[in-house]
């Protein structure tokens, strides 16, 4: 072994006890490649379900029965808040005891026996735009379904036989045909525990060598400049990737398929990883103390989250916003996790977000190693 490689070796033996012997901060990183995990996955859900329901039914008729059954009927709508009058209608909405109300008018069953048109009212909170959405559209769809069946049954008790013409979906769904969210938000996680990991521990041990000024002291040894960061990248690198581990038995026993090869997901969480503790590094070299630290890297993390598809997806983003995603490695390593742990493809399909995640892992390590050269040998 020449003299390099045995310093190199020191180097990182010594990396590795003071990482290891921090026990808060590799707690940090189990805890968010596992039970952080757990948690988000179990608690964040874009699904609208138990919607709560008021209903002002005004006609009180078989018919107006019918069609609140249809809306308690199925699993969007939970909780059935009734209301005495219109005006109670308002304060059911506004205390927020209700997500919408539905609205039927007196007269709604002579007007349907007498063939003449009619109209139910649905009013909907539009605090949370993506509940409104999805009540609304819930919403038309059983009115829809109702009125269908509605003109059916008129023409059939005055003699006339109807059959509307229609067109039939036969829906087949891939990857995931329970449409459980919580697949896609256990892969979300595992690529956002990467990135957090990656970021806060190589922001994090660099300045507390500022803080403790022992940073000089590595300065002036024998170590290099590439030696010294690379010593400092091997354990935040190490932990990660072994923690990597757990975190995929926690996907499966959310009932994630891990169809691909998981081989080529752990190729691209180590370029993904490098990626986040380049970016830890070079936020490490503007800041003087821990919360500084800290405060960037969080300035660095939600641009970098929310432009990835982790949480919402790219293609709801404008324009110009999703161009801007393409430059953040998040995007790409979230895309091979998708494709690799969910659609079970390989590289022939995913090579050019790989080639996107390695382009990004060199030049952002070109640039933190740079960056982090001048700042400590300058």
């Amino acid at each position: 072994m020449n003299a390099s490689a045995r310093r190199l070796a020191a180097a990182v033996r010594k990396e590795f006890r003071q990482f290891l012997r921090d026990r808060l901060l590799v707690a940090l990183v189990v805890f968010i490649y596992t039970a952080d995990m757990v948690m988000c996955t179990v608690a964040l859900s874009f699904d609208v379900s138990n919607l709560k329901l008021a209903v002002y039914d005004g006609d009180r008729s078989q018919i107006s029965a019918r069609l609140v059954e249809r809306f308690t009927a199925t699993d969007y709508f939970g909780q059935l808040v009734p209301a005495t009058s219109l005006r109670a209608i308002d304060g059911i909405l506004d205390s927020g005891r209700a997500d919408l109300a539905l609205i039927i008018p007196a007269g709604l069953a002579q007007d349907i026996d007498a063939g003449r048109p009619s109209a139910v009212q649905v009013l909907l909170s539009g605090t949370n735009a993506n509940t409104a959405n999805a009540a609304r559209g819930y919403a038309v769809a059983i009115v829809g379904g109702f009125a269908r069946d509605v003109l059916v049954e008129h023409a059939a008790r005055h003699g006339v036989a109807v059959e509307l013409p229609g067109v039939r979906a036969e829906t087949r769904i891939w990857y995931n045909p329970q449409l459980e969210f919580r697949h896609f938000m256990a892969v979300s996680m595992i690529v956002v525990a990467g990135l957090l990991v990656g970021v806060i521990t190589a922001a994090a041990g660099l300045v507390r060598e500022k803080e403790s000024g022992t940073i000089e002291q590595l300065i002036v040894t024998p170590l290099r400049s590439h030696e010294l960061i690379a010593a400092k990248a091997l354990p935040p690198f190490t932990v990660g990737m072994l923690t990597l581990a757990p975190s995929l038995v926690i996907a499966k026993l959310f009932g994630v398929p891990l169809a691909g090869n998981l081989a080529l997901f752990i190729l691209a969480s180590a370029f993904a990883l490098a990626a986040f503790l380049s970016i830890g590094f070079f936020i490490a070299t503007l800041a003087e103390n821990l919360q500084q630290a800290l405060l960037l890297a969080f300035l660095v993390l939600f641009p970098l989250m929310f432009l990835s598809g982790t949480t919402v997806p790219v293609e709801s983003m404008p324009q110009a916003m999703q161009w801007l995603s393409y430059l953040s490695p998040v995007r790409h390593y979230m895309e091979i996790a998708l494709g690799v742990l969910m659609k079970g493809i390989g590289l022939e399909m995913l090579w050019p977000h790989f080639a996107a995640l390695a382009a990004a892992t060199a030049l952002l390590g070109t640039w933190g190693v740079v960056r982090l050269k001048r700042a400590l040998y300058a």
